[in-house]
């Protein structure tokens, strides 16, 4: 041990600073580092264009639905719906993604009164948004299962056994990040 003393925090602060002021560089730094999450703007809008994209395709898919309505059996029909079903979910996931991780980490959306906000936007947070996807990745999982037993006579039953297998991944993986939010949450209350 040494009787050597560092010298305080306060004596190594520049002069006119007090223990609690930061300097000029740690705030431009942190003004930087806040400023930064603006970077992410463009991931969102790549997502908004990746939305357009599956627009797009639903309605390709759906005036091929219309074309063939007369020559198609029904179980091919009832897997085209699924498909729009399942693409419809991917967009709904893209669209919580966009609007929760934008409000989250990048900018607060003035929507308080516009009349169609969403009401799951009031209690928005990383753990909630986490929740969400996690429950839309299993009602997409859903359906590619549903797709997968329609058509069970035409899939290789290994595959099958994969999806089944990924689909209870994603079920185990909800139920935690469920639990673990529901603890954080108490922790905070």
């Amino acid at each position: 041990m040494s009787n050597v003393s560092m010298p305080s925090e306060t004596a190594m602060a520049p002069m006119g600073a007090g223990p609690d002021t930061p300097s000029k560089f740690e705030t431009a730094f942190e003004v930087v580092v806040f400023a930064s999450r603006w970077i992410q703007a463009p991931l969102y809008a790549g997502l908004i264009m990746a939305e357009l994209l599956y627009a797009y395709k639903f309605l390709t898919e759906l005036i091929e639905m219309v074309r063939e309505i007369g020559h198609l059996e029904e179980t091919v029909f009832m897997l085209s719906v699924l498909s729009l079903i399942d693409i419809t979910m991917v967009a709904n996931l893209l669209t919580m993604v966009v609007i929760g991780g934008y409000a989250t980490f990048v900018s607060k959306l003035d929507l308080d009164s516009h009349r169609d906000r969403p009401d799951w936007l009031t209690h928005v947070d990383p753990g909630t948004i986490k929740v969400k996807l996690a429950a839309s990745l299993i009602g997409i999982s859903s359906i590619h299962l549903l797709k997968a037993f329609v058509n069970i006579s035409n899939m290789d039953l290994e595959r099958v056994q994969w999806q089944i297998f990924i689909h209870m991944t994603f079920i185990g993986s909800a139920i935690m990040l469920a639990w673990t939010d529901k603890l954080m949450q108490r922790e905070r209350h």
